[in-house]
């Protein structure tokens, strides 16, 4: 107990600024990229996370966890609840010796849980304990997931109890390797969709950081809990293309079913259909977009008028509306198909790609949605080193892309998509497909003809990624079995291809890597 007179070295959470009074106090950071004109800062659809100023009042930035006079204060600890980092040690210091006797009765806490303890001699009733999740890029999607209940199982075990305020504190120590950018922004959209929809009891939600770690969360912050209609539009662009289900929780398009509203009748409102799909379509041109005269940027652009940064700039607007669209569109139909999808990663630890392409129906696929989908799923991939694995096996004429729409394709995408794809592997392919691809490198792209490889089996690709880096559809080892082993000269190999085949395809349906 502080003597009589002292000053209480705890923080009453009621005397800190929210959020929302911060608005204008301490200077809003300006987006990377220049948003104050063109089509970037005139968006056409709603932010997913628009201005709530009830739910910013509720959020409070500030510092040590461990000293706030709150409900409850989150520690992250590991599985054993006997981790030693700066949140733990600080408030196993101010807590006393009788929060250590309590843990040991948990009996520990799995990864992503939360379990309740007293306060003891903190300011704060009660401590929520969790276990963040050790990352690695391999398992990317199960350390989303894992993340994810962490802050959920926090919020929920807060609203299950009545409590009034909450201090969380970073749940992803550097100890266990999760980036924190990646991890602020699950943070932040947890909590604030579980704001949204289940948050009526709680009043004051109060991240704690470290020095370190306060630059990041205030530059993230405005874009899930933007305090005005201008902050709003400001940073819409710049909100990741993954923002989760409405809780926040990752999402694998893959795994996604699509269900019918009332599957197996006919809507007899087709007329007005018709006229919803029409409409939809207004904004789509550069007119409805404002974007100026088109014809003359691209005239100056080939009479070399225009300069690189310029004509860079130009491509990066344009690149940020298809990324946009891609982020508001419904995709599961694409997604439904199974013919783009993240696995493993290659020898040098590049991210691995996979396309099927007998999984791509082009003659009945919307083959716009299509690119933004690709467009949609690559965004976050492309801004490291990655390979791409294409399956041509058993594709036919009815799988094959039209030229005009890669040639698209390849120029619409970021420049990091082109720069950071270091080889593009060719499995199965016909005489006539290395023709057509030949003709497609040399005339219509540049830059793409020295990362092609081709592979005639998948030995051949085992050599450049390990056989349990990559997900491959059972058809195509079973094609690659009947085809290839035969002229093998090894017995070993064509034992190790009936086994690989018959392990595959016992296994139903087959695993994909989430993206």
């Amino acid at each position: 107990m502080d003597p009589l007179g002292a000053r209480s070295q705890f923080v009453d959470v009621q005397t800190l600024p929210t959020w929302q009074q911060q608005l204008g106090e301490d200077g809003e950071e300006t987006p990377p990229q220049d948003l104050s004109d063109g089509p970037l800062g005139q968006q056409s659809f709603p932010s997913p996370f628009p201005c709530r100023p009830d739910i910013n009042r509720k959020i409070v930035l500030t510092g040590d966890v461990a000293l706030l006079n709150c409900t409850a204060i989150v520690n992250t600890s590991n599985e054993s609840l006997t981790d030693k980092n700066p949140v733990s040690d600080s408030i196993h210091q101010l807590a006393g010796p009788e929060l250590r006797d309590e843990l040991l009765k948990l009996k520990g806490c799995r990864t992503g849980e939360a379990k309740l303890t007293k306060g003891f001699n903190l300011a704060a009733r009660f401590i929520i304990h969790t276990v963040g999740p050790k990352f690695k890029a391999k398992y990317r999607t199960a350390a989303e997931s894992s993340l994810y209940s962490c802050y959920r199982n926090i919020m929920q075990l807060a609203a299950e109890q009545s409590m009034s305020s909450v201090g969380l504190c970073v749940v992803s120590t550097t100890k266990r390797g999760y980036p924190l950018v990646d991890a602020t922004h699950i943070a932040f959209r947890t909590v604030r969709r579980f704001l949204e929809n289940h948050g009526n009891s709680i009043e004051t939600v109060v991240f704690a950081v470290s020095d370190t770690e306060e630059p990041v969360f205030k530059k993230l912050l405005p874009l899930y809990y933007p305090r005005s209609e201008d902050e709003e539009k400001t940073f819409l662009p710049l909100i990741p293309a993954d923002i989760g289900n409405s809780e926040g929780e990752p999402v694998v398009p893959e795994r996604q079913i699509r269900i019918a509203e009332k599957p197996g009748t006919l809507e007899d409102d087709s007329e007005e259909e018709n006229l919803d799909l029409d409409l939809g379509q207004v904004g789509n041109h550069a007119f409805a977009r404002m974007e100026g005269d088109v014809d003359k940027q691209r005239k100056l652009i080939l009479q070399g008028q225009m300069s690189e940064a310029a004509m860079q700039k130009q491509h990066q607007r344009n690149y940020s509306r298809w990324l946009c669209r891609a982020r508001a569109e419904d995709l599961s139909d694409i997604a439904a198909l199974k013919a783009l999808y993240q696995t493993g990663v290659d020898m040098c630890g590049r991210t691995v790609m996979v396309v099927v392409g007998r999984n791509i129906p082009v003659t009945l696929i919307d083959v716009e949605k299509a690119l933004l989908y690709f467009i949609h799923v690559m965004d976050h991939i492309t801004v490291k080193e990655y390979v791409m694995v294409y399956f041509h096996t058993l594709t036919g004429e009815h799988n094959h892309l039209d030229s005009d729409f890669l040639k698209n394709l390849y120029d619409i995408v970021d420049a990091k998509f082109k720069k950071n794809l270091k080889a593009f592997y060719f499995v199965h392919p016909t005489f006539r497909s290395k023709v057509s691809t030949w003709f497609f490198t040399t005339f219509s792209v540049s830059g793409m003809k020295d990362k092609v490889r081709y592979l005639d089996n998948l030995q051949q690709l085992f050599t450049c990624i390990r056989p349990e880096q990559i997900d491959i559809p059972p058809f195509v080892l079973e094609y690659d079995a009947r085809v290839n082993v035969p002229v093998q000269t090894s017995d070993s190999d064509f034992f190790f291809f009936l086994n690989r085949t018959r392990i595959f395809l016992s296994s139903k349906p087959y695993k994909q890597s989430s993206l």
